[in-house]
This record gives structure tokens, C-alpha cells and sequence, in this order.
């Protein structure tokens, strides 16, 4: 890796996998302003092209836009997609109800990383790479050599070394995850992760299938 990953990938090891989040943002320059839970970013900055095109899913009819900030190496995240995604899905994107989309967020050089393969996997793959790694992210998220077994992870999806190592070393690449994230931070005052707009409302922390309803129900009435 000899791009400026190398230095931010090394950075996050020394850190480790639970080292301080305040610790982390500050590797990253992220300097998020105050924005409390329920605040409102109107449609119009949301949805503004940013540095990397977003990949929906529904119908662009539906009635309720979700924009999900996630980062790779956030357990909350991971959990939502293993246990919520699939009942929004289902229940409401497959429905016709919600058009969703998730930004890249990255709280680490690690969840960069994972987040640039997947965009190399192409855009009508990236959301099954970042189910595939969100769903196996204890085997390259929280090891050894996490490198390594992100590699041996992508591994599955038929992208080998020599893509691997071009992918993290596109350094353009690079530039617009972290464009995306810093844009989140300073535009929208993104500051963890799993962060959520529902129709531009902000809604942070892990969501249940439950808090999934009471959320959505209300605003598909009248």
C-alpha cells in the first residue's frame, strides 16, 4: 500500500480496533458541529451530488428517502444489517415505501479501506460486498492482520490480490470516501455512526426492527 492509506491504515492498528473514537476522529480531521437527534437537513443538501454517486434502492416514487451513514468497522451498523436491513427491505423498500441509500462513513483507515473494495466490486455490487462484510466483519474487523483477512473475505467475491492491492492504492478513491464522510461531518453534523436521515430528519444510534416501525408507520398515514 503506498498511498497516504498506508499511513492512516498503520495509524489504525496502532490505535487498535477499540481505541478511543475521540482518538480516531481526531486521525481523521473530522471536527463535526452540534446537531441533536431529530434535527432537520433539508432534501435539497441531502440529496446533492456528492464526491461518490449513491447506489438506491426502491422506487424513486416512495414516499419516505432514507440516507444511512454507516462505517464498516461499527458493530452497531453491522447489527443493523443483519437484523433490521432485512425487515426494511422487505417490509418497505421491496413495498415500494422507502428509497434508501447508505454514504460512506469510515471512523477508521480499516473501514476506508473495506468501503473502497467495495466500491471496486463496481456499483451494482457494492451493497452485496458491504452486506458480505458487515455480516463477517468479526473474521477482519477486530484480528490480527486485519489486512490479510480482508483480503481472504474478498477473496470470496472473485477479487483477487492484484485487484485488491490496486483497489486500496487508487488514491482518487481515497479522496472521495473521505470527501463523502467529511461532507456528512461538516454539512450535516454526522458524528457516529449508524446515523440516519428519515426524510432529512437525523436519527442516530443502532435502530430495532421495532423502532423501525414506529419511525415509518407514522409518515406513510394521512
Amino acid at each position: 500500500m503506498k498511498t497516504e492509506f498506508a499511513a492512516l491504515f498503520s495509524r489504525r492498528l496502532a490505535l487498535g480496533a477499540a481505541g478511543a473514537a475521540f482518538a480516531v476522529l481526531a486521525a481523521f480531521g473530522l471536527q463535526a458541529p452540534a446537531r441533536a437527534q431529530g434535527a432537520t437537513v433539508s432534501a435539497e443538501s441531502l440529496m446533492a451530488p456528492g464526491a461518490l454517486p449513491d447506489v438506491w434502492e426502491g422506487s424513486k416514487d416512495a414516499p419516505i428517502t432514507i440516507v444511512e451513514y454507516a462505517s464498516m468497522t461499527c458493530s452497531h451498523c453491522a447489527a443493523f444489517h443483519q437484523s433490521t436491513y432485512p425487515v426494511l427491505k422487505s417490509k418497505y423498500i421491496d413495498t415500494g415505501k422507502v428509497r434508501f441509500t447508505l454514504r460512506e462513513f469510515p471512523l477508521d483507515p480499516l473501514a476506508a479501506a473495506a468501503f473502497m473494495l467495495a466500491r471496486c466490486a463496481g456499483d451494482d455490487k457494492r451493497d452485496a460486498v458491504i452486506d458480505l462484510l458487515f455480516a463477517q466483519q468479526k473474521n477482519w474487523a477486530f484480528v490480527d492482520q486485519p489486512a490479510t483477512k480482508l483480503e481472504a473475505v474478498l477473496k470470496q467475491t472473485g477479487m483477487g490480490r492484484e485487484a485488491f492491492e490496486a483497489c486500496l492504492n487508487n488514491q482518487k478513491l481515497l479522496d472521495d470516501v473521505q470527501k463523502v464522510r467529511d461532507q456528512a461531518s461538516k454539512e450535516f453534523g454526522v458524528s457516529a455512526t449508524p446515523t440516519f436521515f428519515i426524510n432529512g430528519k437525523k436519527q442516530s444510534g443502532e435502530v430495532s426492527p421495532e423502532t423501525l416501525d414506529k419511525l415509518l408507520e407514522p409518515l406513510l398515514k394521512g
